[in-house]
């Protein structure tokens, strides 16, 4: 039966995907993006404690999705895999540290540094993908990179130190793309993320534990709200990712890169506007520098987009 095209001149079953995957992908950087605003509300527990519950909930959360959808077998055979799961060690060891240097910025009151850390990750991606996959930049990329590494110079000296949490969080995230990239045929995002959590869960277990034993901790300490916030830290970790999952089988990757600088958009309205951090001149120079290279990335994935 031949498929109608609609006045994108798509067949209406293709036009239906995108649109799913196009409010998919929005969702997820919108859940993303408001993260420090969740982390925030946490307090008084510090950057550790919240790192392990969510390790921990998270867990437990993919497990319950698991059990639903019948996945376990899949989670079996990236364990059987020897590759996959050295892999796998090697991206839940990054995805924590970029975990505890997004907690770290919300409890230093540092998440504008944060959030240009998401903003130039996308062009740290391509540089590793020079370095480690032998792919090779277009003009306008090595462009943007070069625009993006004045930014940083710039941010540096007005603001007297190095972005060094903005960069942590760039170069982990980047890193844990690269190795999901490597294994990306044959581990989905949630059979990949209930591996990861497992990784983890054994030291996140031992630390709440020690708190608890301690008498340090917060779960228990501070109301019924704050243990339910806490325990909700498992589907607030899970659900982005599965819903950028479903987004990026769907539309094209030049939408993808659009929408991904919804979540450090959000971060800085949420620094500058909801968490009072304080924006110098050279601050505001090195970020206006940051969105121009940003700009020059995108315009190069439309031009790509449309040429193929």
């Amino acid at each position: 039966m031949t498929q109608t095209p609609d006045s994108s001149g798509l067949p209406a079953d293709e036009t239906a995907r995108r649109r799913a995957g196009l409010v998919n992908g929005t969702a997820a950087y919108l859940l993303w993006g408001f993260l420090p605003l969740y982390f925030n509300s946490l307090a008084p527990a510090g950057s550790l404690e919240i790192l392990s519950h969510r390790i921990v909930w998270c867990l437990l959360f993919c497990g319950l999705l698991l059990a639903l959808t019948r996945g376990y077998p899949l989670v079996w055979r990236i364990l059987r895999s020897p590759r996959a799961a050295v892999t796998l060690i090697a991206a839940s060891v990054l995805i924590a540290v970029n975990w505890l240097g997004f907690l770290l910025g919300v409890e230093l009151g540092r998440v504008v540094e944060v959030s240009l850390g998401y903003y130039i990750n996308p062009l740290i991606t391509i540089l590793l993908g020079v370095l480690f996959l032998r792919e090779r930049l277009r003009p306008l990329q090595w462009t943007a990179v070069g625009v993006a590494a004045v930014a940083v110079l710039v941010i540096s000296v007005g603001y007297g130190s190095v972005p060094w949490l903005g960069l942590l969080v760039a170069f982990t995230f980047a890193g844990y793309g690269l190795l999901k990239n490597k294994v990306g045929a044959a581990v989905g995002a949630l059979g990949g993320l209930t591996v990861e959590t497992l990784i983890l869960t054994l030291p996140a277990a031992a630390f709440i534990g020690w708190t608890l034993a301690a008498g340090t901790d917060t779960f228990t300490t501070q109301g019924s709200w704050h243990l339910v916030f806490m325990l909700l830290l498992g589907p607030a970790t899970a659900l982005p990712l599965l819903l950028f999952s479903a987004a990026a089988r769907r539309i094209p990757l030049s939408w993808v890169g659009m929408l991904q600088f919804i979540t450090p958009s959000l971060q800085f309205v949420t620094g500058v506007w909801l968490l009072g951090e304080e924006m110098s001149p050279a601050r505001w120079a090195g970020f206006a520098v940051i969105w121009i290279a940003c700009t020059l990335f995108i315009t190069d994935m439309v031009r790509t987009s449309r040429r193929r």
